[in-house]
C-alpha cells in the first residue's frame, strides 16, 4: 500500500495511461472494423468481450515483458525498438487498416479482435513494461484504466489527435524519454553509468518538502532525438511522394 502513496507511482500511472492511449489508436480502429458487419445489438457485445479479452492478454504479456527486461541486453534491444516506435508515430502513414476483415458472427469478430490486438500490441507491451519499472500493481492498474478508455473513446480520441497533433508529439517524446532511460539502465551498462556518468541516469531538478525530484538526462536526450528525427522524416514525406 505504501507504493500507492508515492508521487513516483502516480506519475508512472499517468505515463502508462498516456502511452497506451497514444499507441492504441490503431487497436481501437481494428476493433471497430472487426465488428462493423455485426447486427447493431451484437456490436456492443463484440467490443466489450473483445476489449476484455485484449485487456487480459495485454496484462499477461506485459508481466512477461517486465520479467524479461531484467535480463542483460534486453533493455538495450527494447530501448532501440522504442526509439523506432516513437519516431514512427511522427511519420504520416498511408494505410488505414483495410486488411482487417469484418465478420457477421459474434465469436468470429471477437477472435479477430483478439488476434489483431495480439499482433499489434508489441509496441504497447514494451513501452508499458518499461514505464512500470517492475511494478506489477502499476502496470495492471494502468492497463485496466487505459485500454477501456481507448476502446470506448476511440472516435473522440482520434478526433482530438487530428485536431491537436501536439498530443501525438508529446506522446512520442514520452516514449523517447522512456527508451533513453531503458538504454542506460540495462544490467550490462548500468554500473558503468552509475560510476562514470551518474548524471545521465538521475539529475536532481529541485527539492520540495524534503523530497527530491529527478529527471533522466538520457531520457531527455531520447525525447529530443525522437521529436527531431520524427519531424525531419515527416517533413520529407511529401517531397518523397512527389518524386514517386
Amino acid at each position: 500500500m505504501e507504493e500507492l502513496l508515492t508521487s513516483q507511482f502516480w506519475l508512472g500511472l499517468g505515463a502508462i495511461i498516456w502511452v497506451n492511449i497514444i499507441l492504441s489508436g490503431d487497436n481501437a480502429v481494428v476493433i471497430a472494423l472487426a465488428a462493423r458487419s455485426l447486427p447493431v445489438h451484437q456490436q456492443r457485445l463484440a467490443v466489450i468481450w473483445g476489449a476484455a479479452a485484449a485487456v487480459v492478454l495485454r496484462i499477461v504479456l506485459t508481466i512477461v515483458a517486465v520479467e524479461l527486461l531484467k535480463l542483460p541486453y534486453l533493455k538495450l534491444l527494447g530501448g532501440v525498438l522504442l526509439l523506432w516506435i516513437a519516431v514512427k508515430l511522427l511519420v504520416p502513414e498511408d494505410d488505414g487498416g483495410d486488411g482487417i476483415k469484418s465478420s457477421s458472427n459474434l465469436l468470429a469478430a471477437i477472435k479477430t479482435i483478439l488476434i489483431a490486438d495480439l499482433v499489434m500490441s508489441l509496441d504497447n507491451v514494451i513501452a508499458v513494461a518499461a514505464v512500470a519499472k517492475g511494478s506489477i500493481v502499476l502496470l495492471v492498474l494502468g492497463l485496466l484504466i487505459s485500454i477501456p478508455l481507448v476502446v470506448f473513446g476511440a472516435t473522440m480520441l482520434m478526433k482530438l489527435m487530428e485536431s491537436y497533433p501536439v498530443i501525438i508529439t508529446v506522446g512520442a517524446a514520452l516514449i523517447g524519454y522512456v527508451s533513453g532511460e531503458m538504454l542506460v539502465t540495462d544490467p550490462v551498462v548500468v554500473e558503468w553509468f552509475r560510476v562514470n556518468a551518474h548524471w545521465m541516469v538521475d539529475f536532481e531538478v529541485f527539492s520540495l518538502f524534503g523530497r527530491k525530484f529527478e529527471l533522466s538526462v538520457a531520457g531527455l536526450v531520447g525525447a529530443v532525438l525522437v521529436v527531431a528525427v520524427g519531424k525531419w522524416l515527416g517533413s520529407r514525406e511529401p517531397a518523397d511522394a512527389g518524386r514517386s
